[in-house]
């Protein structure tokens, strides 16, 4: 079935559990008994039974690590993070403003690994950096007069609903 979304896998937990289990049929209980007590499926249990007996307790150890592995090493993760501190300009680009598009350049000039500009946000996950939008304003925007038109001319230019009096107390009839 796998885990509910957003939670991940204790692989030790796991492992335990299942050397637990082997603990327990040495001993000479059942599965359905050891399933029981360990809290798993007896078909789980059986297949660690089936597998003790292959491949020992060593079947019954973690695989390590679950996915592909990554690409970039810890090294080059580091080399990536001080090309990102430099900023987008000692690369070229023109403003200091760093883009998925961007980053994967940066990735595949530094490491020559070339990645997708949409994953390129894990990275920078990884390593700490968040995504940041500049805020789109004018620059010849002038804060104090916009301040002055909220406190003292929207006010006077914003409608207000008039009072019509008392209220029915039925909203289908009229007063």
């Amino acid at each position: 079935m796998g885990n509910p979304a957003g939670v991940r896998r204790d692989f030790d937990a796991l492992e335990a559990r299942r050397l637990e289990a082997a603990r327990l049929l040495r001993t000479g209980l059942n599965e359905a008994e050891v399933a029981r007590q360990v809290g798993v499926h007896r078909q789980s249990v059986n297949r660690w039974a089936r597998q003790l007996v292959i491949a020992g307790r060593t079947g019954l150890k973690k695989a390590g690590r679950a996915g592909r592995k990554p690409k970039l090493s810890a090294a080059a993760l580091r080399k990536v993070e001080r090309g990102l501190q430099r900023g987008p300009e000692a690369l070229g680009f023109d403003t200091s403003l760093w883009t998925a598009w961007r980053v994967a350049v940066l990735i595949e000039e530094t490491c020559g690994v070339k990645y997708h500009p949409g994953h390129v946000w894990r990275l920078l996950k990884q390593l700490g950096w968040s995504c940041q939008r500049p805020t789109g304003r004018a620059l010849e925007r002038d804060e104090v007069a916009i301040r002055h038109w909220k406190r003292v001319r929207w006010p006077v230019v914003k409608k207000t609903l008039r009072s019509k009096g008392k209220r029915s107390s039925s909203s289908t009839r009229a007063d």
